[in-house]
């Protein structure tokens, strides 16, 4: 009769001194000294899946030494699709620029194309390539997944793919010839005064800092509305806090701030 639990016992004690060889051979150890049924006994007893645990037992019978230093065999795994085939990125690239959308980090930086679609795409292409290797694929490309749009009231403009796409074109010529390209953007209006928000801060032990319980505007302090600029070439950024509305006229005043500090220096021509 096998016990799992002294075997589970002596590789919990060894496992964490040992390498992935190291730990291979040991349950094949275990599996061979428990006779019959010790491949599965071991397996349940330490999490190792039984094919590994055969595997060890061939290093065991084997009479070649490995060399030194490894632990698995010469060309153990794949590489990378990325590196193995030259055309894959540039094709995914390919089929996700028609349909990317905006953030004020970057031209474009998220498709709206299903990773399942994008796979089907690239196996036209030529590509074998599972929808999760296109993920990992366009996370390495500084993508992301966004959260979903409000549409209930309407559907988006027809010509929207039209407008992110010359948006694109326009920064990238604009970044060519060193031009300033700028994404101007109003971040959430804050409430100034004594409210509770989402942060945190350290304090004494019960007790917390008090704030009001209701979240009503002191008409005596206002509200601060940031507007946040970003400066593409540059990876630079710029925020004016304002008490008045979010005005066009605010918004210019803020680019023009901009451009009087630190937008005339940085693009003296």
């Amino acid at each position: 009769m096998i016990d799992p639990k002294v075997i589970r016992a002596r590789f919990a004690l060894l496992s964490p001194h040992l390498n992935e060889r190291a730990r291979r051979l040991l349950a094949a150890s275990e599996a061979r000294a428990a006779g019959y049924g010790g491949i599965a006994a071991v397996s349940r007893a330490t999490g190792i899946a039984a094919s590994t645990i055969g595997r060890g037992l061939l290093e065991l019978d084997s009479v070649v030494p490995p060399e030194a230093g490894r632990v698995r065999r010469p060309g153990g795994g794949r590489k990378p699709l990325a590196m193995t085939e030259a055309t894959l990125v540039g094709d995914l690239l390919a089929l996700v620029s028609l349909s990317e959308r905006g953030d004020p980090m970057s031209p474009l930086r998220w498709t709206c194309k299903s990773l399942r679609r994008l796979a089907a795409e690239l196996a036209e292409r030529g590509h074998r390539i599972s929808h999760t290797v296109v993920g990992e694929v366009l996370k390495q490309q500084k993508f992301s997944l966004q959260g979903n749009r409000k549409t209930r009231e309407g559907g988006s403009h027809p010509d929207r793919d039209a407008q992110f796409a010359h948006i694109n074109d326009s920064v990238a010529r604009a970044l060519a010839e060193q031009q300033p390209v700028i994404s101007v953007d109003t971040k959430k209006k804050e409430l100034v005064g004594d409210f509770k928000n989402a942060g945190r801060e350290w304090r004494q032990q019960g007790e917390p800092e008090e704030v009001r319980v209701h979240d009503f505007l002191i008409k005596e302090l206002g509200r601060a509305v940031p507007y946040g600029i970003y400066d593409l070439a540059a990876n630079a950024g710029w925020v004016s806090v304002g008490m008045d509305h979010d005005t066009a006229a605010f918004a210019v005043q803020t680019i023009r701030r901009l451009w009087h500090d630190t937008g005339s220096l940085r693009y003296p021509n």
